[in-house]
C-alpha cells in the first residue's frame, strides 16, 4: 500500500511505482494516489483530489471523511493481507493513521520526510516508535533521524531526476503551442494545486501580476495542477487577461522571466530552475497562528530553507495582497541586478539537491524491506 495526498506526492509514487514494478512486476499497488500513480498501475481507493485538506481548522472541518478513509485503508490492508505501507509525506493524515497500521504490526516506510526540522523534534520520537525506515530527500535530515536513533537513509530528491529526465519544449516551441506572444517575456502564476489554496490567493496575485505586465510589457501565464479544474480561476475573479496551461509547468519555470508562487514545492521547482520570484501564502487566520507558534524557523518557502537564507520575498497572510505583491514584484523587475543576484543565489540549489536517482535507491530499499521475514 502507498498513501500520498497530494501533487507533488503523486509524482513521486509513481515515479516509485514504476521503479519497484521494474524489480517485480508481479506487484500490485493500492491506496491512494493521483492520475500519475493510477496510471502507473495503483488501485486507488480514494484520488488525492478527495485529500486536499490545508490547515488546522479545515482539517477538523473534514474529520467524519478523514476518520472514513482511515478505517477503508485499514479493511483495505486486511483485506489485501497488505503487511507493507509506504507513506509519502502527507504528514499531518500518515502519521495518524501510522499509529493504527503499527498497532496493527504493519511495517511502515516512510518515504519524504514530514519537515521536523521545521516543526521542532516532538514528531521525531513519534517516527522512531512507528516508522521501520525513513527514507529522505535532504542530507541533513539523515544526520538529524540518525542521531535521534531512526533508521533513515538519504537516496537524494526526486525532483533532479524528474528534471533531468524531462523532455522540455523549447522556448520556441512552448510560445508556439500556447499562442503566446514571442514579443513579450513569460509572467508567471503558480497559484497551487488546493482549491482553498486558489481562492485565497488567486485574486490578488493574478492583479497584481496584470499591472506588473502592463508596466514591464510581460504576459501573465498561470500554470494549472493537474488534478485543478480550471473553472475555478473564473469563480475567483473576473480578470481574464492571461493564458492558462496545464500540464508544462517544468517548461513555463525554465523559460519564464519572473514568477509569483504558492509556497509549497513549487518554491523549490522554481529555485531549481533558477526563476527569480515572491512566494505568496495566506491560510485561515487560526490556523496560521498555531502553524507560526509551532514552526521553528524564520522562512516558510523550500527555496529559502534550503539556502538558509532569505533569497526570495515571502508575502505571508495580510500582505499577500495585489498592492504588495505588485509592489515588492517590481523592485525586482525594474532592477536587474537584484534579479541577477536571485538568480545566483538561486544557482546554488541544484547543487544542494545532489544527483538524481532518488526513486530507484528507495525502491530498491522498499524492494528489500518488503521480502525481510
Amino acid at each position: 500500500m502507498i498513501v500520498a495526498g497530494e501533487a507533488s506526492g503523486d509524482l513521486h509514487g509513481a515515479s516509485l511505482m514504476k521503479e519497484l514494478s521494474a524489480l517485480d512486476s508481479s506487484l500490485e499497488f493500492f491506496g491512494i494516489g493521483g492520475d500519475k500513480m493510477i496510471a502507473a498501475g495503483m488501485k486507488a481507493k480514494y484520488h488525492i483530489k478527495q485529500m486536499a485538506f490545508l490547515g488546522f481548522i479545515e482539517v477538523l472541518r473534514h474529520l467524519p471523511f478523514i476518520n472514513k478513509v482511515k478505517r477503508d485503508l485499514l479493511q483495505l490492508a486486511e483485506d489485501e493481507k497488505i503487511e507493507t505501507i509506504v507513506l509519502i509525506d502527507y504528514p499531518g493524515f500518515n502519521l495518524n493513521i501510522a499509529e493504527n497500521f503499527h498497532s496493527r504490526g504493519k511495517k511502515l516506510i516512510y518515504f519524504i520526510s514530514p519537515q521536523v526540522w521545521a516543526w521542532g523534534k516532538g514528531r521525531v520520537a513519534k517516527i522512531k516508535r512507528l516508522v521501520k525506515k525513513m527514507l529522505v530527500i535532504f542530507p541533513f535530515e539523515e544526520k538529524l533521524y540518525i542521531e535521534a536513533g531512526v533508521d533513515a537513509v538519504y537516496v537524494g530528491h526526486p525532483l533532479v531526476e524528474h528534471a533531468e529526465g524531462y523532455k522540455f519544449l523549447s522556448k520556441e516551441e512552448l510560445f508556439a503551442k500556447f499562442d503566446l506572444d514571442k514579443q513579450k517575456e513569460i509572467l508567471l502564476v503558480l497559484p497551487g494545486s488546493r482549491k482553498q489554496e486558489i481562492r485565497k490567493l488567486f485574486g490578488e496575485s493574478i492583479e497584481a501580476a496584470t499591472r506588473l505586465a502592463q508596466e514591464f510589457n510581460l504576459q501573465v501565464v498561470v500554470a494549472c495542477a493537474e488534478n485543478i479544474n480550471e473553472n475555478i480561476f473564473k469563480e475567483v475573479t473576473s480578470i481574464s487577461g492571461y493564458r492558462l496551461v496545464k500540464g508544462f509547468t517544468y517548461d513555463l519555470l525554465k523559460h519564464s522571466k519572473f514568477g509569483i508562487i504558492k509556497s509549497g514545492t513549487s518554491t523549490l521547482e522554481a529555485g531549481y530552475f533558477q526563476l527569480p520570484f515572491a512566494v505568496v501564502y495566506a491560510t485561515n487566520t487560526l490556523t496560521y497562528l498555531i502553524g507560526r507558534n509551532l514552526a521553528k524557523i524564520k522562512n516558510i518557502a523550500m527555496a529559502n530553507i534550503i539556502l538558509g537564507k532569505t533569497v526570495v520575498p515571502e508575502l505571508l497572510q495580510a500582505d499577500a495582497n495585489k498592492e504588495k505583491i505588485y509592489l515588492v514584484c517590481k523592485e525586482y523587475l525594474e532592477n536587474k541586478e537584484r534579479l541577477y543576484q536571485m538568480k545566483q543565489a538561486l544557482s546554488e540549489i541544484k547543487s544542494k539537491l545532489g544527483a538524481g536517482g532518488a526513486s530507484k535507491r528507495a525502491a530498491e530499499i522498499i524492494y528489500a524491506a518488503l521480502n525481510e521475514a
